[in-house]
């Protein structure tokens, strides 16, 4: 984590070895399928009970997979902000891109709370006082507004759409960020420094606000705590597309790599060996030092040569076929993994195969299955028919449309505590 190798540097002169930024990247597609992968180990393996030393080993391990919310936040910024410098000076630039954007999210975000809010009501064996619930508080969900709630409440009071969190924060960024870009795209430079203050802002109030005594729930849903890793993102496409921006990015790569991950070690070993009195203080600065690495390795999977190992990976079949459907995966995965975990289904499976081991497993790669069944058929019969409809609100400038960007995390689980 601390010794990435720096990309090989392109010639000052001749064809740049660097990928256009304008059009699809395949291993930012493989990016997305290692942020949701982690993010269902998270949710379906996390809910093991701590029982044994291997138990608590496995589920603190798997607990980072939440961070994958965060490398998505990341990926996020550097796709969008990119499509909107990209397309600045194109025609219909704030139409384009808010169409483009109620194709590719709404459908499925309201096609959802629909079967939540209407349909499910209606089938005896769902009604209970958790879809109840659900049903009187329902606004929040269709105003984007789940986060505030949870925020407000302190808890993950959301239940079946906790995840959808995650989808407020980033569609209130959608809110304001075109105005910002499309303001200050002539200036690239200043560009640049508002998304650096942005995300140095967040990760502040973030710090502020905890050692104030505002809950976790808190800092970690409402939105203006949560813009540094969009903001990040951000920053890279910007300079990205700078003169010699790229080669600056591989310049810096080494060097922000091993001081973000020594620094980061440097948090374990504080509060693991020498003190824990200043937890509130260490784990929103960790937090931080692990966005700053996350936006390392996007920069590394997208500059790492086309035969080297980061990239054969990224670019995999499985990593990009998991990217191509993390839209729907983070939808329909939490449905799944929260009835698993509030109904205790792994301890009801150990008796019966005789290891919670193998409950844990065998739930997991049932659920995850399941999950990838529901996101293919999803995208495929129904949010192709819509995404078909961006065709429209396209300009000449325009690279092509890029895969779903969305998968977020949902946060803890009812048995896996916090990260």
């Amino acid at each position: 984590m601390s010794t990435l190798p720096a990309p090989q540097l392109p010639p000052a002169t001749g064809p740049s070895r660097w990928p256009k930024l304008r059009g699809h990247l395949p291993a930012l597609d493989g990016v997305r399928g290692l942020a949701v992968l982690g993010v269902m180990l998270f949710h379906f393996v996390g809910i093991m009970p701590p029982s044994s030393w291997g138990a608590r080993a496995i589920v603190h391990l798997v607990g980072f997979g939440a961070y994958g919310v965060e490398l998505f936040f990341v990926l996020s910024g550097f796709l969008i902000t990119g499509i909107l410098c990209d397309t600045r000076n194109g025609p219909h630039f704030f139409r384009n891109f808010y169409m483009r954007r109620f194709l590719r999210i709404f459908p499925l975000y309201y096609g959802v709370l629909a079967l939540v809010f209407f349909v499910a009501p209606q089938i005896p064996l769902l009604r209970g006082p958790t879809l109840d619930y659900l049903v009187h508080r329902q606004a929040w969900a269709w105003l984007y507004a789940v986060n505030v709630y949870i925020a407000k409440d302190g808890d993950w009071s959301f239940s079946y759409l906790n995840h959808f969190w995650s989808l407020g924060v980033e569609e209130h960024f959608y809110f304001f960020w075109p105005a910002v870009v499309f303001v200050l795209a002539r200036r690239p430079r200043t560009l640049i420094l508002v998304s650096l203050a942005g995300a140095l802002g967040a990760m502040l109030a973030r710090l502020s606000g905890s050692l104030m005594g505002l809950s976790w729930w808190t800092t970690y849903t409402f939105t203006p705590f949560r813009l540094d890793a969009l903001m990040l993102g951000a920053f890279l496409a910007v300079t990205a597309r700078q003169p010699r921006g790229m080669d600056w990015l591989a310049r810096a790569l080494p060097l922000v790599g091993a001081a973000g991950g020594g620094l980061l070690i440097l948090t374990f070993v504080w509060t693991r060996l020498i003190s824990r009195e200043l937890l509130e203080l260490v784990l929103p600065v960790r937090a931080a030092l692990i966005e700053i690495l996350l936006a390392c390795l996007l920069v590394w999977a997208l500059l790492a040569p086309r035969q080297s190992t980061i990239s054969r990976f990224f670019c995999s079949r499985a990593m990009v076929f998991l990217g191509t459907y993390s839209y729907g995966l983070y939808v329909y995965h939490h449905f799944i993994s929260y009835y698993l975990a509030s109904n205790d289904i792994d301890l009801q499976l150990a008796p019966r195969l005789g290891s919670l081991w193998a409950a844990v497993g065998l739930q997991a790669t049932l659920g995850m299955s399941a999950s990838l069944a529901l996101a293919y058929l999803s995208y495929e019969l129904f949010e192709k028919r819509f995404l078909r409809l961006k065709r429209l609100f396209g300009t000449a400038n325009e690279p092509a449309p890029e895969r779903p960007a969305e998968v977020r995390a949902a946060g803890p689980q009812v048995r896996s505590g916090a990260v």
